[in-house]
């Protein structure tokens, strides 16, 4: 069953604008992704973020691995690429984090839902309980800092771009998240965020733009990756 249903979620993930997504050594289990930022006021806007998936044999009663290929420097990403986001902890409450299981992994969840939110969480970090200590007390300490080295990741990942790759716009949406006639094809996700909009939270983020940045796209040499 779990290959029926990653065979679906593929398909139609092989159709959005800002997603690559290819199968490992056509292993269905296991994915190569790209995320595309199309937030113009992002910071991280216009990054081509690899990454990979990769999904247990029991799918979707258990949540897929993701880790990041490329540095991002974030308060929420692990400097191996790993992530500190509720939507890939195991189904259920967890008394000592204190979530909900309504904000953890279920089996109504899908790869999209799991996508969406991870570019959410770009411009939405958590900054109380970091991944990245240093990225926490940057954003904070030094925002300056903390963009410049954002946007020399962002200019990193462009090498990764296929060589036939052209940058999609805002005029191109991520699909709405709809549910599926399809019996085998989990029902959709409670996460309504939208990779592209602007983010709600009042977090440290919500003041820098990646805007702030046009005018001095060949001063910054900065080295992005974290320790």
């Amino acid at each position: 069953m779990a290959e029926r249903i990653l065979m679906n979620e593929f398909r139609s993930l092989s159709k959005e604008k800002w997603v690559n997504v290819d199968l490992h050594n056509d292993d269905i289990f296991k994915w190569d992704v790209a995320l595309i930022v199309l937030n113009r006021d992002s910071l991280y806007y216009g990054g081509y973020f690899k990454a990979t998936m990769s999904f247990p044999s029991n799918y979707p009663y258990a949540p897929p691995q993701f880790r990041f290929l490329v540095p991002i420097y974030h308060p929420n990403i692990y400097p191996d690429g790993k992530l500190c986001i509720s939507i890939l902890h195991p189904p259920g409450e967890d008394e000592m984090s204190g979530e909900l299981a309504a904000e953890r992994w279920s089996p109504a969840q899908r790869v999209e839902s799991v996508l969406i939110s991870i570019l959410s969480l770009l411009d939405d970090a958590e900054v109380s309980s970091p991944a990245n200590v240093d990225a926490g007390v940057m954003l904070r300490t030094d925002p300056d800092m903390f963009r410049s080295i954002v946007k020399s990741n962002v200019e990193a990942s462009k090498a990764h771009r296929p060589a036939t790759f052209e940058m999609p716009t805002q005029d191109t949406p991520a699909r709405e998240v709809v549910e599926k006639e399809d019996d085998d094809f989990w029902a959709e996700s409670g996460d309504d965020s939208d990779p592209f909009g602007g983010s709600d939270s009042g977090s440290d983020m919500n003041h820098l733009t990646a805007s702030d940045d046009d005018d001095d796209d060949d001063d910054d040499d900065m080295n992005g990756e974290s320790d």
